[in-house]
């Protein structure tokens, strides 16, 4: 499933996490920490993932 996504959000881990560390090595954009993730973000919702920044925002319609 990984390989086919546009972004990873997490609510727990960190930058060496096993999620972190192979969407990394996909470069694949990743955000961790993001508390309450999947009660914010709801299933088919589109977002923006940012890993360089960090942030995580509905996208653009």
């Amino acid at each position: 499933m990984l390989l086919t996504a546009g972004g990873l959000v997490m609510e727990m881990g960190g930058a060496n996490s096993h999620g972190a560390v192979v969407a990394r090595e996909y470069g694949i954009p990743a955000v961790v920490g993001i508390a309450d993730a999947t009660h914010r973000i709801t299933t088919g919702q589109t977002i923006t993932v940012d890993g360089a920044t960090g942030v995580v925002t509905p996208a653009a319609v």
